[in-house]
């Protein structure tokens, strides 16, 4: 506890280290020396707790806030525990980068058999799914790099606020990745043809031209990147929670429908929560 209103948790990385020193940690051993240094933990994701608003802050700096398969995996979990009883959470990077995408991002080494491969791709599609299954808005607040995995993250909240300085790439085509992965996180978040070059270009773009393709909602000067973060967390927390939920269910769901259905459940849903007692003053 810092004080009686801000928890704050560090992602739990014992269980994988414990493995590695015992010699069982499988695909995992590799990557369980990320995460011990002289016996110490690394606080490499930070959740903060502030009355019903919940932020959670990928901390690593230094390597630009890349993200290990282990940490994708907690960090799943943390947007499924902090949706539990939140108004709704906040995402960011600290330092100057949101995420300069995963930790393996450019190694190369044997490849892993289908199996193990298939194992930590669904460690990432979980985290994606994540995102999408929360039944509170995720909001994004990118202040620099969001390239790969990062620029993935960036449009897979619900609402992205950028900086004026932040950038987005998707790169994997210039390092022989094939980048379906990244593209599954877009797919539903930007038009095919901004999709495309995106993926075949691997152009990095700034944040004007990343609003016109429908990754990040809002552009605002780098000074005013917080202020505009509290402006909207301010209006959210005006709204009663049954409309902020029911929102956040119309936008997953509506889109995978046929107009008629999509129209029939923004009925259901209107007359349901409009004559809700949580939303009379």
């Amino acid at each position: 506890m810092t004080d009686s209103r801000i928890q704050v948790d560090i992602i739990d990385c014992c269980r994988i280290v414990s493995l590695s020193k015992k010699g069982d940690a499988g695909p995992f051993v590799g990557l369980a020396s990320y995460f011990w240094k002289g016996d110490k933990m690394a606080n490499f994701i930070v959740r903060e707790r502030e009355g019903d608003i919940t932020t959670l802050t990928i901390n690593r700096p230094e390597i630009g806030n890349r993200v290990s398969n282990p940490m994708a995996g907690q960090l799943a979990d943390m947007i499924d525990d902090a949706a539990k009883d939140s108004r709704l959470i906040l995402f960011r990077g600290a330092g100057d980068d949101f995420c300069q995408g995963r930790e393996i991002m450019g190694e190369r080494g044997p490849l892993p058999e289908a199996y193990v491969m298939r194992g930590n791709t669904e460690i990432i599609f979980n985290l994606y799914g994540a995102f999408r299954r929360s039944r509170v808005p995720v909001i994004g607040v990118v202040q620099g790099k969001a390239i790969g995995f990062g620029c993935a993250l960036a449009a897979l909240c619900d609402i992205t606020i950028a900086s004026e300085k932040a950038r987005f790439q998707l790169p994997e085509m210039g390092h022989n990745i094939m980048p379906t992965m990244a593209m599954s996180a877009l797919v539903d978040r930007v038009p095919l043809k901004a999709l495309m070059y995106l993926v075949y270009s691997t152009d990095e773009i700034d944040a004007e031209k990343a609003l016109t393709f429908g990754l990040v909602s809002n552009v605002v000067p780098a000074a005013k990147l917080d202020p505009a973060v509290r402006d909207l967390v301010a209006a959210l927390t005006k709204s009663p929670m049954p409309a902020v939920m029911a929102v956040k269910e119309y936008a997953r769901s509506a889109l995978n429908m046929d107009t008629q259905a999509a129209n029939d459940f923004a009925k259901n849903l209107h007359s349901t929560i409009n004559s809700s007692s949580a939303m009379r003053p």
